[in-house]
C-alpha cells in the first residue's frame, strides 16, 4: 500500500552558509547595539537595581546565542535536503529537531523565487511554496536551479490538479 520514499538528496547552495552567517551577524551587532545602549542607560540614570542586574544577565545569554549564530548555519547546510517528483515535494532539515515534510503536488497553489539583497549578492534565490493551510522555503539556491524548480513544482502541481 505504501511505496518506500528515498530521503531527499538535492543540497542547498554553499554560498547559503556564507548568507546566513552575515545575516546573523548582522541581527547579532543590532541586538548588542541595543544591549550596550541599555546598560549606558542603566548606568546614566540609575534605574532601579534590578533592571541592571537583569541586562548585565542578557549579556552571557546574548554572548552565548552570538556563538550558536555562528555555528549553526554549518549545521543546517549539513542538514538540509529537498527533492521533488510528481507526486511530493520533500523537505528535510532541522539541526536539533529534524522535520522531514511531504507536501502533495495536489495541494500547492502557488510557488514563486525570493530574492533579497544578500542573496542578490551571492546569486542565489529562495523559492517558496504556498499551499492552503501552510507555506514551505527552499532557501539559498543558485538562480538557474531555484527558476527550474519553480518550473517543475509549478508544472507537477497544474498536472495534477487537471487528473483529480
Amino acid at each position: 500500500m505504501y511505496s518506500q520514499m528515498n530521503e531527499p538528496q538535492k543540497r542547498l547552495s554553499k554560498d547559503a552558509v556564507k548568507v546566513w552567517i552575515i545575516s546573523e551577524t548582522i541581527m547579532n551587532i543590532i541586538g548588542f547595539i541595543i544591549l550596550g545602549i541599555l546598560l549606558y542607560l542603566d548606568y546614566r540614570f540609575s534605574w532601579k537595581e534590578w533592571i541592571g542586574w537583569i541586562i548585565k544577565g542578557l549579556l552571557p545569554i546574548a554572548v552565548l546565542g552570538a556563538v550558536w549564530s555562528w555555528i549553526s548555519p554549518f549545521l543546517l547546510y549539513k542538514n538540509w535536503r529537498y527533492d521533488v517528483d510528481e507526486e511530493f515535494l520533500q523537505l528535510k532539515s532541522g539541526v536539533v529537531n529534524e522535520t522531514h515534510q511531504l507536501v502533495p503536488m495536489t495541494k500547492i497553489q502557488s510557488v514563486a523565487t525570493k530574492q533579497g539583497p544578500l542573496l542578490r549578492k551571492y546569486g542565489l534565490f529562495s523559492v517558496s511554496i504556498e499551499t492552503m493551510g501552510s507555506s514551505h522555503t527552499i532557501p539559498a539556491l543558485p538562480k538557474e536551479i531555484a527558476i527550474e524548480l519553480r518550473n517543475q513544482i509549478a508544472h507537477y502541481a497544474k498536472i495534477k490538479e487537471v487528473e483529480s
